[in-house]
């Protein structure tokens, strides 16, 4: 580990590649030979056109995306896109489906019924406090699109496998787990997914939008939430976040270069997560709280015995060169976020931690 750093189980803002970092310090105060910093250049210049093109490539080779889809970065993280979506996508005289799995979908909800759009939720997992993924969901025949969150990091449940949507165009919020697992882009009109938590810093988010969801956008929107803007303009229409997409940038070449891409990334995932979960399950001392069929790979939420416990677990673990442990404030308890970015020796350690504090309070 580098001198003065910590195992990051941070939510968000959350771990980042030790490399990427290592490569933003060597070049953050001469980019390229350019003489500036990557915050000082001009996005109009060929250096910053470099940046957004490749970092868009590669999105694009990830992901498997065909020339229908287009990737955007736009200021204002996810939460701009529960409301942007329903006013670009959602027209008046249509319905969409949201399925609603915990905070982030249901603030999805919100902003779309803030706008006096027809809403239908189809599926809700609040009868067992989030806890689990719904199944066997009916989506309306005529909905203009159905609308998931992905990942919940809050609850810490995640899709295993996508719905089948029958042609009704699906939009993911995928904040908290794109570029992690491969997937068939095929059934998605638009996927979203604020940076700061899997592919790089806060102040941006990655919009991916299928061609033929532009169509549906109306004449009169206001220019900066207006999806038809970041297209024609390749997201340059104003001065966007430039250091964020770098760093987004340098994530996705050490996705590609270091890692060797989605499928050698999702067994990383599986390998950390498949430990910490063992190791959880073998416990009598900490439990988790998602339904086995329902755990995510990218936020293990577990409690202890007690609040008093848990307070105490956090604090040791800090001592301990482990930060970021606890959960989120809206339901409390213990969270281990092991993103992308954060190492399997993270995860060991983490373990070890949890077996000698369990030895001594058990």
């Amino acid at each position: 580990m580098a001198a003065n750093r910590i195992h990051n189980f941070n939510a968000g803002p959350a771990a980042l590649p030790l490399s990427v970092l290592e490569e933003i310090q060597e070049s953050f105060l001469n980019f390229k030979g350019s003489g500036m910093s990557i915050t000082e250049i001009s996005h109009r210049s060929k250096w910053f056109d470099d940046v957004i093109n490749d970092a868009v490539t590669r999105t694009k080779r990830l992901l498997n995306l065909g020339k229908n889809f287009h990737v955007l970065f736009i200021q204002g993280g996810a939460s701009l896109q529960f409301c942007m979506i329903p006013m670009n996508l959602l027209p008046d005289d249509r319905s969409a489906d949201y399925v609603d799995t915990g905070t982030w979908s249901s603030k999805a909800i919100k902003e779309a019924q803030i706008q006096g759009k027809s809403v239908k939720v189809v599926a809700s997992s609040a009868d067992k406090n989030y806890t689990y993924i719904p199944k066997d969901i009916q989506f309306c025949d005529d909905a203009a699109y159905v609308h998931i969150t992905s990942n919940n990091t809050i609850k810490g449940t995640q899709w295993a496998k996508f719905p089948v949507t029958n042609g009704i165009p699906l939009f993911a919020d995928m904040s908290s787990d794109i570029m992690s697992r491969p997937f068939d882009p095929a059934p998605f009109g638009l996927i979203y997914a604020g940076a700061q938590k899997n592919i790089g810093p806060a102040g941006v988010c990655m919009v991916i939008i299928r061609d033929d969801m532009l169509r549906r956008i109306p004449e009169n929107l206001p220019t900066m939430l207006n999806y038809t803007t970041y297209v024609s303009e390749n997201s340059l229409y104003n001065t966007p976040p430039c250091f964020a997409i770098y760093t987004v940038q340098l994530v996705l070449k050490w996705l590609e270069d270091t890692i060797g891409g989605l499928e050698k990334m999702e067994a990383l995932n599986q390998e950390k997560a498949g430990l910490l979960y063992e190791f959880l399950d073998s416990s009598e001392f900490y439990r988790t709280t998602a339904e086995p069929e329902s755990r995510s790979l990218m936020n293990i939420t577990f409690r202890l015995p007690d609040e008093d416990l848990e307070k105490r677990f956090v604090a040791k673990a800090l001592k301990n060169e482990l930060g970021g442990l606890k959960g989120h404030s809206s339901v409390g308890g213990c969270r281990a976020s092991i993103y992308n970015a954060t190492t399997l020796a993270a995860v060991k350690a983490l373990i070890d931690f949890m077996m000698n504090f369990e030895s001594k309070f058990d």
